[in-house]
């Protein structure tokens, strides 16, 4: 229980006594020029320990344009932020919160929600640090779909001035109702997107469609066959490869051998009921799926588990946990297993996570522990395809990943102070679509070095 809790008044004085030290107007600063870091060897450096034949893949998808090159390349940001004054109101950031790491899952109650949903950087840190990075993330995908640069402009203030607005609302709330805060999908999308007009409306309604269509089912059936009564991964190499084509058969059984400790013991970090309902499960089948862009090369694993027959089946991944790039950067410490900092993590900023959510450390056939965290690989699943999107809707998205964002802020972090220090004023909006500016001319400059570095055999990058 806390002790000696300020009072909100006390709590937004100091808020607002942050403006001393760090003017709103200081959040449009990107960070060092003179002597910045080389974004590239940042991004090399970061590929010591992931799987050398995948590297080529992560390049190839990083170097397709500059908003999947910023997908990529937290790291590079994160240097350039910690260069910043920073305001010292500290809450649990996602540490990767550009606009493809928000989408749609479902809750426990089968509700569809927006939330978060990648937490591979998550650490404590200064809020700003992820508002950053959602606006920049902004400016850069309407960029991608060649939006004027008055509208770009419109869509990062709207998004920025959602999350102070949402802030000052959670401020008034009390901690219990901020902490039951979440942002029905069903509901709050298609409202969010009606001003937009019709078609953005009718876009929203059918992303909603296709991830409730994004089930278990979905990826048993799309990822697997049936072979004498039991679930089979089909192998897509280089994107899903089975133990025989990935390690040989002689060394398949010792790998897969691995993989189940790995479910044993993540089975220690679930609660009790779920641990009652992995046991209804056997593992049947392991392989390696590629996933994301900044996360190619790390390893990944789909694992297929059967209850009464081939019909009942689900599959789970077991995803790499890596050192956060923000807590690297920040000289933060959590917890010593980092798939432990993921989940508990994920578990503060969202509204509701995935049931069967876990941790566990194991090594694989190269003797080299490792840590990993475990999730559905799908359950009511679905983002938000910046490619096809028009600037309503853009916006409209935009707002809705904002207030997301302030949510689970608000549940880890001083609300009150937060919120006072950004004030009633469009102050700070300015300010942040400014840094979203500035961010976006840096991030094509570092991916048009890379791609340079790709196209010079610097870095190599096949097909994908």
């Amino acid at each position: 229980m806390g002790q000696d809790v300020p009072t909100r008044s006390e709590r937004a004085a100091a808020g607002r006594a942050v403006r001393a030290a760090v003017p709103r107007g200081a959040l449009a600063d990107p960070g060092v020029t003179t002597g910045r870091a080389d974004p590239v060897g940042l991004v090399v450096a970061q590929e010591a320990t992931r799987v050398a034949n995948l590297l080529p893949l992560r390049h190839r998808r990083m170097a397709a344009s500059p908003f999947a090159f910023y997908r990529g390349s937290a790291v590079v940001m994160a240097h350039d932020l910690a260069s910043v004054p920073a305001t010292g109101l500290t809450v649990q950031l996602c540490g990767d919160a550009h606009l493809a790491n928000f989408g749609l899952y479902a809750s426990p109650e089968r509700r569809l929600l927006l939330d978060l949903n990648d937490f591979d950087e998550t650490a404590p840190g200064p809020f700003e640090w992820d508002v950053k990075r959602l606006v920049a993330s902004v400016e850069l995908a309407a960029r991608e779909i060649g939006a004027p640069a008055a509208g770009r402009r419109a869509a990062v203030v709207a998004t920025a001035r959602a999350y102070r607005v949402a802030m000052r609302g959670f401020a008034r709330m009390s901690t219990l109702d901020v902490w039951y805060a979440r942002l029905d999908a069903d509901r709050a999308l298609v409202e969010q997107a009606r001003p937009a007009g019709g078609r953005a409306a009718r876009r929203t309604e059918r992303a909603l469609a296709r991830a409730r269509r994004r089930d278990q089912l979905s990826a048993v059936g799309g990822l697997t066959t049936v072979e004498d009564g039991v679930r089979r991964f089909v192998p897509d190499p280089p994107l899903l490869q089975t133990l025989d084509g990935l390690v040989g058969p002689e060394r398949a059984g010792a790998f897969r051998d691995g993989l189940g400790d790995l479910l044993r013991g993540y089975r220690r970090t679930l609660p009790s009921d779920r641990r009652h309902l992995l046991d209804r499960y056997r593992l049947v089948d392991v392989a390696r799926k590629v996933v994301g862009v900044g996360s190619v090369g790390t390893r990944a694993f789909v694992l297929v588990v059967q209850g009464d027959d081939a019909d009942d089946a689900l599959v789970l991944q077991a995803k790499e946990a890596q050192r956060s790039v923000v807590a690297a950067v920040l000289g933060t410490r959590g917890p010593a297993q980092e798939g432990q900092r993921v989940v508990e993590g994920q578990r503060l900023m969202q509204a509701a996570s995935d049931v069967l959510l876990g941790w566990q450390r194991t090594a694989g056939v190269d003797g080299v522990a490792r840590d990993y965290y475990v999730r559905q690989l799908r359950d009511w699943k679905g983002g938000f395809d910046v490619a096809g999107a028009r600037l309503p809707g853009l916006t409209a998205y935009g707002r809705a990943c904002a207030w997301t964002l302030a949510r689970a802020h608000a549940r880890s972090g001083d609300r009150v102070a937060v919120a006072a220090y950004l004030g009633g004023g469009d102050r700070a909006d300015e300010a942040f679509a400014d840094l979203a500016a500035a961010c976006a001319d840096r991030t094509e400059a570092d991916h048009a070095a890379f791609a340079a570095a790709v196209r010079s055999g610097r870095l190599t990058g096949v097909d994908a």
